[in-house]
């Protein structure tokens, strides 16, 4: 009976001491996989540059308890459904619209995201983009070294001004909040709408509340920095473009289905609008055959909205955190669901 004991006690010790199983759907950086290693049993898709394969992924997340995955990842109710050990999805992005959050809450698995460590990146990106869609410096660059430049004339590439004009912000989150800060800089009139009313923003930011109709109207720039969701697919398409000014500027740092690509290449053709700023497409990578890509009144980037060295790396680290609390028992996960 003792050693029955002794081995039912091993057993459980044995049981109690094996690690979770976590799979990581991109490579990271090595001190963010030792960090995980010391907790989890590891595997990873080691292609830095390369998406892992849908089926791929289905193979490999078989046996796991964790998902580490990027928002290059679809994770949908399939997926989810091919994991039955799965406890937790860590996202390693802010948005999480690439998650079927309502599956994997019917499964009790538990979804994280990595909030407010690229806020004032983001930011930062956003502005830059505003910056070079107005002053066309994208284009301007171009045109130097293709050879155009031969002289100066009163209204060669000229822009439009950012000082003093009126900028809409339409998701004033923390990062819209991050943007409205810089745009007092440039003594920019700020406009915002969001699902409520921000009174604490209002008094520390001064921005003005607007309705949607009203901030398309107004906006000389028009943000957009709303978490996606079906409900803001294609907020902004045809009859909301018609209601902006020629002069205005689009930018998008949000999600990329916010934005009807179909109307707003019409529209910047059209001179419905002045120009764009894109860091984000409704198919990514974009494909080459976009028309969007052809025009001169746009600025395109490849989604580098959180795209600085230490944020990349805060976002990794928070990410990692997010499996170690969940599986210690913490509790200070940055839970979604």
């Amino acid at each position: 009976m003792e050693n029955e004991k002794a081995n039912i006690k091993k057993d459980f010790s044995k049981v109690r001491c094996m690690k979770k199983k976590i799979f990581i759907s991109r490579k990271l950086p090595k001190i963010i996989v030792e960090q995980l290693s010391a907790e989890f049993e590891i595997d990873m898709w080691e292609k830095e540059d390369a998406a892992i394969p849908r089926d791929v992924l289905v193979s490999r997340i078989k046996n796991a308890d964790g998902l580490y995955c990027m928002i290059t990842e679809t994770i949908d109710r399939e997926v989810i459904a091919s994991a039955p050990n799965l406890k937790i999805i860590s996202n390693m992005a802010v948005g999480y619209n690439n998650i079927d959050v309502e599956a994997a809450t019917e499964k009790g698995i538990t979804v994280t995201n990595t909030p407010g460590v690229l806020t004032e990146t983001t930011a930062d990106l956003t502005f830059a983009l505003l910056m070079a869609t107005a002053r066309r410096l994208v284009e301007s660059s171009e045109y130097l070294k293709s050879g155009k430049w031969e002289t100066w004339s009163p209204l060669q590439l000229t822009g439009v001004d950012i000082y003093g004009s009126t900028l809409g912000i339409i998701g004033m989150g923390r990062i819209g909040e991050a943007v409205a800060r810089r745009a007092r800089g440039f003594d920019m009139k700020v406009l915002y709408h969001n699902r409520s009313r921000k009174p604490e923003a209002e008094q520390a930011l001064g921005v003005q509340y607007a309705g949607f109709e009203e901030i398309l109207q107004k906006s000389d720039f028009l943000c957009l920095l709303l978490p996606y969701s079906r409900e803001v697919h294609h907020l902004i398409s045809y009859k909301e473009l018609n209601l902006m000014k020629k002069t205005a500027v689009l930018i998008n740092t949000a999600r990329g289905g916010i934005v009807n690509e179909e109307a707003l290449c019409k529209a910047l053709i059209a001179g419905n609008i002045w120009a764009a700023g894109l860091d984000v497409f409704e198919q990514e990578p974009i494909s080459q055959a976009n028309p969007l890509l052809t025009l001169p009144n746009i600025v395109t980037l490849p989604h580098i909205g959180s795209a600085s060295i230490q944020t990349r790396m805060n976002m990794a680290k928070l990410a990692a955190n997010n499996l170690i609390h969940f599986f210690n028992g913490t509790g200070m996960e940055k839970r979604v669901n």
